[in-house]
């Protein structure tokens, strides 16, 4: 069974733990990282044209607004199909309760038909949110696994958990 994994995450300011720090590698890369030291399979990651803001509340901001109005942001380059694959991590920080806006571009370019699709989501308090209840929506045709929410401030030192929870999912 091929493993893909197609996450965002947020290098620079970010929440961790009441307050804002700056990160040379983003809590959900690191947690992507870990699935393919796991279970193996390939990365995708999910880059937007219009980069985000480096300031981290003026990033939220703009995160709220494509939120509400439903956005679907550019991206940098697209996957065009997931044949090859047979299980699929979708990975992204908590971001208004969900997933960020640029993942549903990926996501809704895709075929989901017979795939096995798992979400992880880095939060600093909401857990998984409702990205699992999003995920239903938007890949249509998926059966779905046991969802991962890992506190970004502690995703640098959750291999052990992360990689047990990816082996149980494929």
């Amino acid at each position: 069974m091929a493993n893909l994994i197609i996450y965002y995450s947020r290098r620079g300011e970010n929440y961790v733990n009441g307050r804002v720090e700056n990160l040379a590698k983003g809590n959900t890369e690191i947690v992507a990282e870990f699935i393919q030291k796991a279970v193996g399979g390939d990365l995708f990651e999910i880059e937007t044209v219009k980069e985000y803001s480096s300031d981290y509340y003026e990033c939220i901001d703009d995160a709220k607004t494509e939120l509400r109005a439903g956005a679907r942001p550019e991206l940098k380059k697209y996957l065009d199909n997931i044949d090859g694959y047979d299980n699929i991590f979708v990975c992204g920080p908590c971001w208004w309760g969900t997933l960020p806006m640029a993942v549903f571009t990926q996501l809704e370019r895709l075929d989901w038909s017979g795939k096995k699709v798992t979400a992880v989501m880095t939060h600093e308090g909401s857990g998984l949110g409702s990205c699992e209840r999003d995920l239903k929506k938007i890949c249509a045709g998926a059966s779905f696994g046991k969802g991962l929410a890992v506190h970004g401030a502690d995703a640098a030192k959750s291999e052990k958990t992360v990689a047990a929870w990816a082996k149980k999912s494929v």
